[in-house]
């Protein structure tokens, strides 16, 4: 069984939707971030950059047991592991590459932003306010065109790429955003929460 050290974030939430998508048996150990946990040496082993999710699996590629922290780098791994939500074909693979690193690029990082001026910060500054909420928007936008004439993201298939960009959509009230603006992206926000998978992820840990 392969080892899941998460918590119950958006970043977190795609390592356990995805494996649930790809039906790999695992086992739960929540970090929590709320009281340093990540900061253990024991966590830091296996993701030295002190973040959740990271994934331990005991079959690794070569029979080994392998680490792997970064969730792109975790969806990755499991595709491959598994042969499931990436394909093959090279012109399809590189249209759900764009598409995840558009999400680790741009949608995790300014969303998170977003989360954490909006909610978090310990005084409210409008222009940080305003430039991550702003940025959100436009990207908002940029997911509601390409689902304008596509129902996934990516390759016309539901793949990795909606995997890693769904579980940060799904916190849009905290980003100041309304669904109804974007309907493409709320058909796909419908579509995405009525997998049994995901709402199996979702209750991780």
């Amino acid at each position: 069984m392969i080892d899941l050290y998460t918590w119950g974030t958006p970043n977190g939430r795609k390592a356990s939707v995805m494996l649930e998508e790809v039906e790999l048996a695992y086992n739960v150990f929540p970090i929590n971030i709320t009281k340093g946990e990540q900061l253990e040496p024991d966590f830091l082993a296996i993701s030295p950059n002190n973040k959740i999710p990271a994934i331990v699996d005991p079959d690794g590629p070569d029979g080994e047991p392998i680490a792997v922290f970064e969730t792109g780098a975790i969806l990755m791994y499991l595709a491959d592991k598994t042969g499931k939500l990436l394909p093959k074909e090279p012109r399809a693979y590189y249209d759900v590459m764009q598409w995840l690193m558009f999400q680790m690029g741009g949608v995790g990082p300014m969303l998170g932003q977003a989360h954490h001026f909006r909610r978090f910060a310990p005084e409210q500054i409008p222009y940080a306010v305003d430039r991550y909420t702003n940025e959100t928007a436009r990207l908002y936008g940029v997911i509601d065109k390409q689902l304008g004439d596509h129902e996934w993201l990516a390759a016309d298939q539901y793949t990795i790429a909606d995997i890693a960009t769904f579980p940060w959509i799904a916190r849009h009230e905290w980003q100041g955003q309304k669904l109804e603006d974007f309907p493409n992206l709320k058909r796909w926000y419908d579509a995405n929460w009525a997998r049994p998978a995901v709402q199996k992820g979702f209750e991780v840990p």
